[in-house]
């Protein structure tokens, strides 16, 4: 068993202790359990690693503490030791994650152990509603909401460009000339899982279901275009997403938002999101 600081690196051992605390919080946890569901606790498949707070018992009985070490590093469950064994594990190596996020008790509590040696962060949005629904939408649906095919990729890629650039602070082309993120929008649209409105060939509405579980999808990248915002083509394509999770996929929706985005969270409810927990994105 590798043990470091504290917090302990799961296996296939553990799987059946994390797939019971993943699905007691499904919402929350999609990001992770879509990974875990498909890979397994193998570092190597996974495309991170899943840390508990150090139990022997975790094997035969409940994970007080769980994180998942990747891209993003996740914080799911811990208390203040818990957290400090992650953050004493993370610190031992150098940051390779573009962002600590996850439910907002957990994720501001490793970031006040981590600021020291990671901060400052780039930005600290402490307070993203995390909002859920499992029926039909309360608003009516645009019917000319559609999966991007793959053939429209340099089509859809510009306004996917351009959210992530207005949600983020960076342009994703930075660094490799946006390979990665061509490759990453690319498997989205090749998955069913990149939806939008085309008008005139230009895209004016896009969504995403950006993590996938058994029982959750989780919706990211919703953006309209400029020049057709405060028409309501933003909630009624939301809603068309909402209906191919729901009723096509046979999942909860999902989506989480920053608390001052007035605008967004309104029309989330107008659609008939209901808030289920607290987010928080400490972004690097």
């Amino acid at each position: 068993m590798l043990r470091l600081a504290g917090a302990r690196l799961l296996d296939e051992r553990d799987y059946p202790a994390v797939r019971a605390a993943l699905a007691a919080d499904p919402v929350g946890s999609c990001m992770v359990s879509a990974r875990v569901e498909v890979a397994g606790l193998d570092p190597w498949r996974l495309g991170g690693e899943v840390w508990a707070a150090d139990s022997r018992a975790g094997r035969s009985g409940r994970l007080h503490g769980l994180c998942f070490s990747g891209p993003n590093l996740i914080p799911l469950r811990g208390n203040a030791a818990a957290l400090r064994s992650f953050a004493d594990r993370a610190l031992r190596r150098q940051r390779t994650c573009s962002s600590l996020v996850g439910p907002a008790e957990q994720v501001l509590g490793l970031w006040d152990e981590l600021a020291g040696e990671w901060g400052p962060a780039r930005e600290i949005r402490q307070d993203q509603p995390l909002m859920a629904l499992d029926g039909v939408p309360t608003l009516p649906a645009d019917p000319l909401v559609r999966p991007v095919r793959p053939d429209e990729l340099d089509r859809y890629l510009p306004a996917a460009i351009d959210m992530f650039i207005e949600e983020v602070g960076v342009d994703p082309r930075s660094g490799d000339g946006g390979a990665s993120y061509r490759a990453r929008v690319a498997e989205l649209i090749g998955s069913g899982r990149a939806f939008a409105r085309f008008e005139g060939g230009d895209v004016v509405f896009k969504a995403e279901i950006g993590a996938l579980s058994s029982t959750v999808g989780q919706i990211q990248g919703v953006w309209v275009h400029p020049d057709r915002r405060g028409h309501g083509i933003g909630t009624a394509g939301t809603a068309a997403v909402v209906n191919r999770l729901v009723r096509g996929m046979g999942r909860t929706a999902s989506l989480y938002v920053n608390s001052f985005n007035a605008p967004a969270l309104a029309a989330y409810r107008r659609i008939g999101f209901r808030q289920v927990g607290r987010y928080a994105t400490v972004l690097f």
